[in-house]
């Protein structure tokens, strides 16, 4: 078994519409706007996300970081107005998380901890400068990087993977060579902890373990590191993680599923099965879509489109939801140009919205995060007009 029949739902009937995804669009973003509590609370956080934190959260993953990472770039390219001063509430952001950081209480944290992109100060910090261009905020985040570099966590979302993204964003915009020395140093360092076999080792949260997941593991390192390497290094690594994926994955009927660490069996620690972009076919299609044999491609797609959009229990989001499985298809679109993939996406969007305004009704409110809420499928809703497939944050510096 691929997957969980019980774990998804049937599409909605609901035709794609430009006029009516603008729409959405701007509705998420005039809900966010309206759910702003003020410069000390921010948003309330929904409870998965501030789960064992400390409200208001504050970082990228599920955070006001992304929340004002959101709002810019939905802003930027015309899709939503916001009323509120971004600039002003990312520098009260660094203040918030410097008074009271917003990590997991009672989990074994990788160190140092205050150094992650996605739940730590470097991802608050590199949005708090791309809104402001203070430069005591660059400086800080330089130091957060370089002392990242030996994270034992060897991934995105806590570790020198992440960090090397923050650099390389501090260098397409700054272009300043300092940065871009530090990129290099911190792929180098990397790239010294990749074994024999093509793997890193995540030490993370009291475990260690080997994964292929793009927020853990294989396949989103191997994205950070590409915008560093020449061709010949880039084709040797992308070459033998294309066999490495050719070899975990799990094949049915023209369907095909990876386990989140490598491994003969689907089922994670926990003994789910998942269908997600951070473990399972649509992750490992968005993240190594430019490399991944064309036939695994394919039937990793597939997946998702047969199973139909994650439940309610999931929701909507682009971690684990509808908007991040969708950006499964936009990733096919983009490489091979077949039109089918982008109306799949397309009718994954209008689904998206259906869940967003559901929860919101049966909540009273929205969700205000990026990677878990609202403002995550207001992006992919304009990456389905616009037809690029930027996964935020992660897709943005190539």
């Amino acid at each position: 078994m691929l997957y969980r029949p019980e774990a998804f739902e049937p599409m909605v009937d609901t035709p794609w519409s430009e006029e009516r995804a603008r729409a959405a669009i701007r509705e998420i973003v005039a809900d966010t706007d309206a759910a702003f509590r003020g410069q000390r609370l921010f948003w309330k956080a929904h409870e998965w996300d501030g789960w064992h934190g400390t409200s208001p959260m504050k970082n990228l993953y599920v955070g006001t970081a992304g929340v004002l990472w959101a709002l810019r770039r939905l802003q930027r390219f015309d899709y939503a107005e916001t009323t509120l001063d971004l600039s002003k509430l990312a520098a009260r952001n660094v203040e918030l998380f410097r008074q009271r950081a917003d990590f997991m209480k009672g989990m074994k944290l990788p160190s140092p901890a205050e150094a992650a992109l996605l739940t730590g100060e470097t991802g608050i910090l590199l949005v708090a400068w791309w809104l402001t261009q203070n430069p005591e905020f660059a400086d800080d985040l330089f130091a957060l990087v370089r002392a990242n570099m030996d994270n034992e966590a060897d991934e995105v979302m806590w570790g020198a993977p992440g960090t090397l993204l923050a650099a390389q964003a501090m260098w397409s915009w700054t272009n300043e060579e300092r940065w871009n020395a530090l990129r290099k140093e911190t792929a180098a360092a990397l790239l010294s902890r990749r074994d024999a076999e093509g793997y890193w080792t995540q030490r993370l949260y009291g475990q260690e373990f080997r994964s292929l997941t793009p927020p853990h593991g294989l396949v989103g390192n191997v994205q950070m590191l590409l915008p560093l390497l020449g061709d010949d290094e880039a084709y040797a690594l992308t070459d033998r993680t294309a066999a490495i994926l050719a070899e975990t994955a799990v094949v049915e009927g023209g369907l095909a599923n990876w386990p989140p660490r490598p491994r003969p069996e689907l089922p994670g620690p926990d003994g789910q099965i998942r269908v997600q972009w951070c473990a399972g076919s649509p992750g490992i299609v968005a993240s190594a879509f430019r490399y991944l044999d064309e036939e695994l491609l394919l039937a990793g797609a597939e997946l998702p489109w047969h199973t139909g959009p994650p439940s309610l229990e999931k929701g909507p989001g682009i971690c684990h939801g509808t908007a991040g499985n969708g950006y499964a298809f936009l990733k096919v679109y983009w490489r091979l140009g077949h039109e089918l993939w982008l109306d799949r996406a397309r009718s994954f969007a209008m689904h998206a919205l259906a869940q967003v305004d559901h929860l919101r009704r049966e909540r009273g409110r929205g969700r205000y995060s990026l990677w878990t809420g609202d403002l995550g499928v207001a992006l992919y809703v304009s990456d389905c007009i616009s037809t690029t497939g930027i996964y935020p944050v992660l897709d943005e510096f190539w």
